[in-house]
């Protein structure tokens, strides 16, 4: 898809460093380039040269690297100016490429012309700014193999099975008097369950992406002095959290990401759950309540010094998000006796601690990763997104959709009409089948320069 204007903007961070590089896209570039550089530097060679103004006066000097279209990473004429990292000097090339007639770049409108003009598929181009954004080298390395393209493959082997299998099915349409004979036909019900494990094995490693990119989000909630903030603190490895014996002492939310085995894990410590004693400390325990709503699980602390039998929980339980579960932590292990012993039938799943001692916390962190699923930070893992996932258990619910049809009504053409609407769901992940608003909310997301 052709682009009839030329894009610049800084590709490094701004701020001062070392290098700082300066990017530009589009039809005009080799134009620019012989006027910002006295000439065109020859194609994919390190060229240096002084970058000059409108007075042919140096703005700055460095390396050039002009990279004609289509071999190049937008699939346009591409040109990369590596100056002297200051803030000042790349708004002063960006500025001069403006004055050629060139324009600022939007975030993420090089990738977003690299997909347009067929360099990578959506997936892959989503895999860059998770590459970038990543907050784990386990993350790290599952969006490298997506932007290799590991993820699009699994997802063109599902798509290419839902091709064959409706080719089939409509291939028996077309000799309606076989159509019989073909809806009961062993092959055609192997070939569905084939295709059932492999849309399992699928969303099982993409599920393990996006958790790898997203992480579990827990809040920490209970009664003052509880040790909430004591558990934070341990989890978090430094003192995250004021820890005093003032009850109150926490009246907002705070705020840890930290990492369990490569899961990365968002810790909220939230004020204590009681008949607040003033205005802040009432609005820090309305914002408890509603961060427990946004979370994927509650660490609910009790002081089983105090309270042995958990009669904070109790009171407590119907002010607690019914969709959101949770584990009751039973801190103070160190110093109580008696303590209860987990009971997942009847109630919460209950873990014992020392937020002062660490004890426990181990078995807090197996815990956590076992709520959600997570494995390990193992070697097949690809970065995934909630829109992959979506989309995947669309494809799949049309599926079975599908094979609802073909066993209960023996209808063919509803059986391909559905493989078709799976088909078109994958075709959504690749980017073969998408919007433009899509398109505009995924590379919106990005930074400026990508």
């Amino acid at each position: 898809m052709a682009r009839t204007d030329t894009i610049v903007a800084a590709a490094t961070p701004p701020g001062r460093g070392g290098i700082g590089i300066v990017r530009l896209s589009g039809p005009k570039t080799p134009e620019l380039a012989a006027v910002i550089l006295g000439e065109l530097p020859v194609a994919r060679l390190a060229t240096f040269a002084p970058f000059l103004d409108a007075q042919r006066q140096p703005i700055d000097a460095g390396l050039a690297l002009f990279f004609p279209a289509p071999h190049s990473y937008t699939g346009e004429h591409v040109l990369e100016l590596h100056g002297h990292g200051g803030p000042l000097v790349s708004e002063a090339l960006i500025e001069r490429a403006v004055e050629l007639g060139a324009r600022r770049a939007l975030p993420g409108e090089f990738t977003q012309r690299a997909f347009l003009n067929d360099k990578l598929d959506l997936a892959q181009a989503e895999a860059i700014a998770d590459l970038i954004d990543a907050g784990s080298r386990e993350a790290l390395r599952a969006a490298m193999r997506s932007l290799q393209g590991e993820f699009s493959a699994m997802v063109r082997g599902l798509t290419e099975a839902i091709i064959d299998l409706r080719s089939y099915v409509e291939a028996a349409i077309d000799f309606p008097e076989e159509e019989i004979d073909f809806l009961a036909d062993r092959e055609l019900t192997e070939r569905l369950e084939a295709l059932r494990q492999h849309f399992a094995a699928v969303l099982d490693s993409a599920r393990h992406g996006q958790l790898l990119r997203e992480g579990m989000t827990v809040v920490i909630a209970g009664r003052p002095n509880a040790g909430k903030s004591s558990l934070l603190n341990r989890l978090a490895g430094y003192e995250a959290a004021i820890v005093t014996a003032l009850p109150g002492t926490t009246r907002d939310v705070l705020r840890e990401h930290i990492a369990i085995d490569g899961m990365p894990l968002h810790v909220l410590d939230t004020a204590g759950l009681r008949e607040a004693g003033d205005i802040i400390e009432e609005e820090g325990v309305r914002r408890a309540y509603a961060q427990m709503q946004r979370a994927d699980r509650v660490l609910f602390v009790i002081d089983a010094l105090e309270d042995p039998a958990a009669e904070a929980f109790r009171l407590e339980r119907a002010r607690l998000p019914a969709d959101v579960p949770v584990t009751l932590v039973f801190n103070k292990c160190d110093i109580a006796v008696g303590l209860p012993v987990a009971d997942t039938l009847s109630g919460p799943q209950q873990l014992t601690v020392s937020a002062l001692t660490g004890q426990g916390l181990t078995q807090l962190r197996a815990h956590l990763k076992e709520c959600m699923g997570y494995r390990s930070a193992e070697a097949g893992a690809v970065s995934a997104r909630r829109r992959h996932l979506e989309a995947l258990a669309r494809a799949r619910a049309h599926l079975e959709d599908a094979a609802r049809q073909l066993l209960e009504r023996r209808a063919g053409e509803l059986m391909a009409e559905d493989l078709r609407a799976a088909q078109q769901a994958l075709n959504e992940i690749t980017g073969e089948f998408t919007s433009e608003d899509l398109l505009a909310r995924i590379f919106a997301g990005f930074c400026i320069g990508k």
